[in-house]
């Protein structure tokens, strides 16, 4: 069901933006929390909102458009990992440069902040300049964020790099959180202003919703989406005292904006907001059409969220606080694991099995199950099935002749060392593209694969990495039982 209408977002958004613009004379330093491009936290709590939206938000006012990354050089040094693509940080800068460029965007620079000049992030800096990417180099600043008069003087922001910069909306992103976007903003508005040129700063952080209640359940799955960071969503104090009016920011945006005050004030003589929520541009608030269905996606959001971190607790990445944290968030919404279709039958499955089972809830509500089998993992049968469903073939009809699989067993358990013959998701889908290439139903099969972005599964336990994998590629919504294979 869709409660989010895109289309106003891209139209409203940009025009806000350029209202912002507008407002400091001419230049203005955008910090871009969160993802500026695939959002699926966003596309999935806010039913409409499309992965790209913000990217194609930019793309309306792209002549006036250049980006700067920021990447911190202790993530390069650490091969601090991405969590949702499975790649480092400094890898995922490269990729986002491709895929900007690839869109028409302007990539003017990469700001590598805290450096101390490490081997491995010169090793980065020369690949970059190879692309034809300027390198600009922010170092960490002695006593901050509490010693103003030094943070703002020419021994604090002064020391960075000024990044030079040619147009009048300068975007600053990142690969995640901890790049220092913040400070990269707050040093080129020291250093234009030395130089007299106007500038100002803004904010564009989609979560939470400043326009919607502090416990509706859009915001309430912003705070289970970042509780390893430990933030919470709280009344904006500085907005209530100034204008009368409630709205909603975060902990952090709020305990450090007498900070950012105070920087202002040394910068500019006066700061030019009253409230972290004067700072934003955020207006998806204003684009949602049906706000049940987006309180449903965000409940369901939730759910899911709680039984990550208790897998991830089981493999020892999650802290018991972050545990007691999502099951506080559960009571809060009002849910639990019984709200999410696909756990029943996915246990009912493997309690008459006895063996790993899942399930999947289909888009039109159907729910598919699948067993674990001598041939097939419970994931790669559940596939199967579901392709079959879609499909309207038969359950009992077989799409992959055993001729297929027996060199793949064999493959597996004979030259690779596997003791698992069945096949993962993966493998099987290989097994089916084989199969379709002289199997008219085989491929009707493989044609409903675009079909299950978006499905729901749940898995009687924890996934190998290879299933896991897999799910995510296809656009799969996936949850797991906090429990090994026994």
């Amino acid at each position: 069901m869709i409660g989010f209408d895109n289309d106003k977002y891209i139209k409203i958004q940009s025009a806000h933006i350029q209202d912002r613009i507008d407002t400091f004379g001419g230049k203005l330093y955008l910090e871009f929390g969160g993802k500026l491009y695939d959002d699926y936290h966003a596309a999935r709590v806010l039913p409409g909102f499309q992965p790209d939206s913000k990217l194609r938000m930019l793309l309306q006012i792209k002549e006036k458009v250049e980006l700067v990354i920021t990447i911190n050089a202790d993530d390069i040094e650490k091969n601090k990992i991405r969590g949702d693509l499975g790649i480092t940080y400094d890898r995922d800068v490269i990729r986002l440069i491709d895929i900007f460029h690839g869109l028409g965007l302007y990539v003017s620079s990469v700001v590598l902040t805290r450096y101390n000049d490490q081997l491995s992030v010169r090793a980065f800096q020369a690949r970059l300049e190879a692309m034809g990417i300027r390198v600009y180099h922010h170092y960490e600043i002695e006593g901050y964020p509490a010693n103003i008069s030094h943070i703002v003087s020419d021994g604090g922001y002064g020391k960075n790099d000024y990044i030079e910069t040619s147009r009048e909306l300068v975007v600053i992103t990142a690969p995640g959180p901890g790049s220092g976007k913040l400070a990269t903003c707050l040093s080129q508005l020291y250093h234009e202003h030395k130089r007299g040129v106007k500038a100002g700063y803004a904010k564009f952080e989609t979560f939470p919703i400043w326009n919607l209640p502090l416990s509706h359940p859009v915001n309430l799955a912003y705070e289970a989406a970042t509780a390893d960071l430990n933030d919470v969503n709280m009344i904006d104090p500085f907005h209530l005292e100034a204008y009368g009016t409630t709205t909603v920011n975060y902990n952090r945006d709020v305990e450090a904006f007498p900070v950012l005050v105070a920087i202002f004030e040394r910068i500019l003589g006066e700061c030019p907001y009253k409230s972290p929520t004067d700072m934003g541009v955020n207006m998806a608030g204003y684009c949602i059409t049906d706000d049940e269905a987006c309180r449903n996606a965000s409940r369901q959001e939730i759910i899911r969220r709680y039984y990550d971190i208790m897998c991830q607790q089981k493999q020892g990445k999650a802290t018991d606080m972050e545990v007691l944290k999502m099951e506080l968030l559960m009571k809060k919404t009002g849910v639990s694991e019984c709200n999410r279709r696909v756990v029943a039958p996915a246990l009912e499955k493997a309690e008459l099995t006895g063996k790993p089972a899942a399930a999947m809830e289909l888009l039109d509500g159907r729910i598919v199950t699948g067993k674990t089998s001598s041939l097939l993992g419970a994931s790669a049968a559940l596939v199967l099935n579901a392709l079959k469903a879609l499909a309207g073939i038969t359950d009992d009809l077989h799409l992959i002749a055993p001729e297929v699989i027996d060199p793949i067993q064999h493959l597996k358990v004979d030259h690779f060392g596997n003791r698992n013959p069945r096949l993962h998701t993966d493998e099987v889908l290989i097994a089916l593209s084989i199969c379709a290439a002289s199997d008219p139903r085989a491929e009707q099969a493989m044609e409903q694969l675009p079909k299950l972005r978006g499905c729901q599964v749940h898995s009687s336990v924890i996934l190998s990495p290879v299933d896991e994998k897999t799910f995510k590629r296809l656009g799969v919504n996936l949850t797991c039982e906090p429990r090994y294979k026994g």
